[in-house]
C-alpha cells in the first residue's frame, strides 16, 4: 500500500494581469502576463509570473511558477513576525514590522496578498521606491525569508536561553 500524501489546499490570488505586445515583422504580437501569489495560510507562500497568448494559460503558468518558489516562514504567537525587516528587489523596497494582536494586515497591493496568504494576521508594512507589483511581491518574500527566530539565534550563537536577552 502506498503512503498517502498530505493534501495541501493552496489558495491562489491573481495580483495583476497585463497585456503586453511585441513588435514583429507582420505587426504586433499580443500576449498576457499574470502575477499570482499562492499560499496555504499556514506559513507557506510563493510568488510566480507567467506569460501566454491567453489569460487562463498565463495564470496556470504563473501558478506552477509560484509553486516552484514556495517559502516556509515562522509566525510568532500573536500571528505576526518576530522583528522589523526590509526586503529589497530591483527598485522596490518593502518594510515590514510586527504589530500587536487586533491590528490586522496594514498593507496594500501585492504585499497584502503575500502576507495574508502566508498566514500573518497582524503586521504593518510600507512600500518604498517602485510601485511594480511583481518586484513588491518578491521584496516581501525576500523580507520574510530573512526573518530569524529565537531558536535560530540561540543555535547560531551557541548559547542557552537564559543567557540570551531577547
Amino acid at each position: 500500500m502506498l503512503p498517502s500524501k498530505t493534501y495541501r489546499p493552496w489558495e491562489k490570488r491573481v495580483v495583476k494581469i497585463s497585456r503586453v505586445s511585441k513588435v514583429v515583422k507582420g505587426g504586433k504580437k499580443i500576449s498576457f502576463r499574470a502575477i499570482v501569489v499562492i499560499g496555504d495560510k499556514k506559513n507557506k507562500v510563493g510568488v510566480g509570473m507567467g506569460k501566454a497568448i491567453e489569460v487562463s494559460n498565463a495564470i496556470k503558468k504563473a501558478e506552477t511558477n509560484a509553486k516552484k518558489s514556495i517559502l516556509t516562514i515562522s509566525v510568532e504567537e500573536g500571528q505576526t513576525i518576530s522583528h522589523p525587516i526590509l526586503g529589497i528587489t530591483g527598485g522596490s523596497k518593502v518594510f515590514i514590522r510586527p504589530a500587536v494582536p487586533g491590528t490586522g494586515v496594514i498593507a496594500g497591493g501585492s504585499v497584502r496578498s503575500v502576507l495574508e496568504l502566508a498566514g500573518i494576521k497582524n503586521i504593518l508594512s510600507k512600500q518604498l521606491g517602485s510601485n511594480n507589483a511583481l518586484n513588491n511581491a518578491r521584496a516581501t518574500i525576500k523580507a520574510l525569508s530573512l526573518l530569524s527566530t529565537k531558536e535560530g539565534i540561540i543555535k547560531k550563537r551557541q548559547v542557552s536561553l537564559e543567557h540570551l536577552s531577547i
